[in-house]
């Protein structure tokens, strides 16, 4: 292979991602609704985090409400069937240690009709870290997405059943991807490290309708819109040696260095449609659904400025992802034991929007199945306390990366099985 198709497949190292996928998605955004299995989450109003769950159910908050949660998740992979010509591990811990997810929700009662409320809470998030001897480190080793949201937001009582609310989000995004390089595959030894770094900030919003149709039945729609991101940063590329180091005689700088770096993508919009149906004064049910567009993820384009001339594939780099639009479903009930204790469970089902052409070692998520249960402890008047449990458990998936695209990325084929347990706490409290 030649020098400028090595660097054309070394490009693609960087940008052999899925960013966005469900594995990434993150829903703890209330422990009061993950107790549910996120079933109510746009038409049952418990607390401050209706904020980000639908702005409209702020309308049925009085006085002055604040909220605030931890959550941590616990992935463990299980990698088997490895088909791959590298020597090493494939162990399967990618998410060594659990991630802790914070947020927090403020809710204000203006007159009758009118509430304010701000969210601070992280939409997307996750990362993968692998062992050093990985043997699908030419594909990936290291993946790291932040996403903070501030959302400042406002709610009207049209009637007593009816109420819209509104938030505009700002969105702050770090993102972080490491991959190896076969320097054998160039005459060189060992392994160089390629790692592109970026961040953007960006404007969205959302929106919600919640209504009560009847005295029992409160039904609730929320909208979250897309938020188009331009990242930029840097490409650095270290340890490539070989016929990747600098050779005077033919001319050839090398490749090692830093490079300006930009990609623009478009997270999905999603709309998050739920009932709540309280049967009587200690049992309620709810079911929801959520749609999501990810088919706007249909490639990443990376490109890279500062590039010696003779390297001039490595400037723009496309991997095409394709991915489907998703229905997620869920349904869950809450029991009020006494006037102290509330018990929740719910299950849930969401799918990849990943097709299975397009899985890499990123992010290899399969479809998942949810089970949650929930405690809500009543300590005082104007004090609770949540705990929310979830076991997720996804189908296998195959990665499947052929050897085709040349030595300095070898193929990396592997079965993963994924299961994560979540466990969250909310303190509320009322004024």
């Amino acid at each position: 292979m030649t020098i400028r198709n090595q660097l054309c497949v070394l490009g693609l190292c960087l940008t052999s991602t899925q960013l966005l996928a469900n594995g990434l998605q993150v829903n703890e955004q209330s422990i009061s609704s993950a107790g549910k299995a996120y079933s109510g989450r746009a038409s049952d109003v418990q607390d401050a985090s209706i904020v980000y769950g639908n702005p409209a159910g702020m309308s049925r908050l009085a006085g002055e409400h604040i909220s605030g949660g931890v959550s941590f998740i616990d992935v463990r992979s299980r990698i088997s069937k490895v088909d791959t010509t590298v020597s090493g591990t494939s162990h399967g811990d990618m998410v060594p240690d659990p991630i802790v997810v914070p947020s927090g929700f403020y809710t204000l009662q203006i007159n009758d009709d009118w509430h304010v409320g701000f969210g601070v809470y992280a939409p997307f998030g996750g990362s993968t870290d692998y062992e050093s001897s990985f043997q699908g480190r030419y594909r990936s080793s290291r993946t790291q997405v932040k996403v903070v949201t501030l959302q400042p937001t406002v709610s009207y009582r049209i009637s007593d059943r009816l109420s819209v609310g509104f938030g505009p989000t700002f969105n702050r995004l770090d993102g972080l991807l490491e991959s190896k390089i076969a320097n054998s595959a160039v005459g060189g030894q060992g392994d160089g490290t390629v790692k592109v770094s970026g961040d953007d900030s960006a404007w969205g919003f959302n929106a919600g309708i919640l209504f009560d149709p009847f005295d029992d039945l409160t039904l609730g729609l929320t909208y979250h819109s897309r938020v188009d991101y331009d990242l930029s940063g840097k490409t650095k590329v270290t340890g490539a040696n070989g016929l990747l180091a600098p050779i005077p005689v033919l001319g050839l700088p090398g490749l090692n260095g830093k490079y300006d770096a930009s990609l623009a993508f478009t997270t999905p919009e999603t709309v998050d449609a739920s009932a709540t149906w309280r049967i009587n004064d200690r049992l309620d049910v709810s079911a929801g659904a959520l749609w999501s567009r990810w088919s706007r993820v249909q490639e990443l384009r990376v490109l890279n400025s500062g590039v010696p001339r003779a390297y001039g594939p490595f400037d723009t780099i496309v991997e095409t992802l394709k991915w489907r639009d998703t229905w997620s479903f869920s349904t869950g009930m809450s029991y009020r034991l006494n006037k102290e204790w509330k018990v929740r469970a719910g299950i849930a089902y969401e799918p990849t929007p990943m097709p299975n052409q397009y899985t890499s070692t990123r992010a290899p998520t399969g479809d998942r199945k949810i089970f949650t249960v929930g405690l809500n402890w009543q300590m005082t008047d104007q004090t609770s306390l949540d705990l929310g449990y979830g076991y997720i458990h996804e189908d296998p998936v195959k990665v499947s990366q052929a050897t085709s695209q040349g030595g300095l990325r070898p193929g990396y084929s592997a079965t993963y099985q994924n299961t994560v347990n979540g466990l969250g706490l909310q303190l509320n409290h009322s004024f």
